[in-house]
């Protein structure tokens, strides 16, 4: 498999129609991925981005802590799939003792995990290249 790097360059939030769209840009190139999310993880998204500070820990807050308290990094979130028209992706972590851990994870979960985390986005070549789309 060959990886891409990639940012995310916008999010579109409609409130009023439930259509979020995150789009994944690659950094050396102008090809992007538009990846539908739900509203709860653009919202967490772009909180985070903003810099918004919410008084309570939200759940992609949560998952960054335990995966700290237990002595774990998180290195990196690939988007390695699409099935059935479903992008799948991993978040890699590396424990204490060095082994790898692959975490099963859908890419918006995985996107806002990744701007808390200040890890790179990687997307396999083959999606980028099936989903691509002119530029937005």
């Amino acid at each position: 498999m060959n990886f891409v790097e990639v940012d995310l360059s916008k999010i579109i939030i409609d409130e009023k129609r439930h259509d979020q769209v995150i789009v994944l840009k690659e950094k050396k190139g102008e090809r992007q991925l538009p990846i539908m999310i739900g509203l709860m993880e653009a919202s967490s998204i772009k909180m985070k981005l903003s810099d918004y500070k919410m008084p309570r820990p939200l759940t992609h807050d949560l998952v960054l802590s335990i995966v700290e308290g237990l002595d774990a990094k998180i290195e990196r979130l690939v988007i390695d799939k699409l099935i059935d028209q479903t992008f799948h992706a991993k978040l890699i972590l590396r424990t204490e003792k060095g082994d790898p851990r692959k975490i099963d994870t859908r890419p918006s979960d995985g996107v806002a995990i990744a701007v808390r985390a200040q890890i790179p986005v990687f997307v396999e070549e083959e999606i980028l290249n099936n989903a691509e789309i002119p530029k937005l």
